[in-house]
């Protein structure tokens, strides 16, 4: 069993805690309110900027070339979903460039970009293979089935595809290569997924006003 392997199976509980999540089961049925991912659609962009730039981050730390044109190969990718946030983003008359990050998204990107500057290839792998590894499980067990026709259709289609699948296996195999087991590497990963769980549940408990505007005080 690889490295990333190994951390994946030892954090099941909160893959399947993400997998049964509300959010993410409305998202599965379309029955998600629409002002929910759209807000989501906003977090999410603000974590993908910081996410890319993690990966450029580790991408100068590189000592060949060609590990150096995979991060920069993953990163295209995060641009390639920051381009289908963009166009949610206009359906739904989300500002992209206006977004005020919750507490939960700046603890994950403020987690990721510490971690970039401040750590090896190793850890910054670590650090961020939950992120990839997850959307590739959640994408695939809610198309398992077949990918349903409903308002969230585009994004089940995303992370099911198997080029994000490829993506996520670029990244697990730069841990493989990178990092070793010690108590960091597991606490990264497992920090990295629990930040997971805990963007779901603010998005998830986030309350929209009639208006149309959202009100940033979570229910307790």
């Amino acid at each position: 069993m690889t490295l990333s392997s190994d951390l994946w199976q030892s954090n099941q509980d909160l893959a399947q805690e993400c997998l049964t999540h509300p959010f993410v089961q409305g998202i599965a049925t379309g029955t998600l309110e629409r002002r929910k991912f759209a807000y989501y659609v906003g977090q999410d962009a603000f974590f993908l900027a910081a996410f890319a730039r993690a990966y450029s981050v580790a991408a100068a730390k590189c000592s060949n070339w060609d590990e150096f044109n995979t991060f920069h190969n993953l990163a295209s990718g995060v641009l390639e979903e920051l381009r289908l946030h963009q166009n949610y983003a206009t359906d739904w008359g989300v500002n992209l460039h206006q977004i005020e990050p919750a507490i939960a998204t700046r603890r994950y990107t403020d987690f990721l970009l510490a971690t970039a500057w401040g750590s090896e290839i190793g850890l910054i792998t670590v650090a961020m293979t939950p992120c990839m590894r997850l959307y590739a499980f959640l994408g695939q067990e809610l198309a398992k089935d077949g990918i349903p026709e409903h308002t969230y259709t585009n994004w089940i289609r995303t992370y099911s595809n198997p080029g994000f699948e490829q993506l996520a296996q670029q990244l697990e195999r730069l841990t493989d290569k990178y990092a070793t087991l010690s108590v960091s590497v597991n606490s990264s990963y497992r920090y990295a997924m629990l930040c997971e769980r805990d963007f779901f549940q603010a998005v998830w408990q986030i309350q929209v006003k009639d208006t149309g505007k959202i009100n940033t005080q979570f229910n307790s």
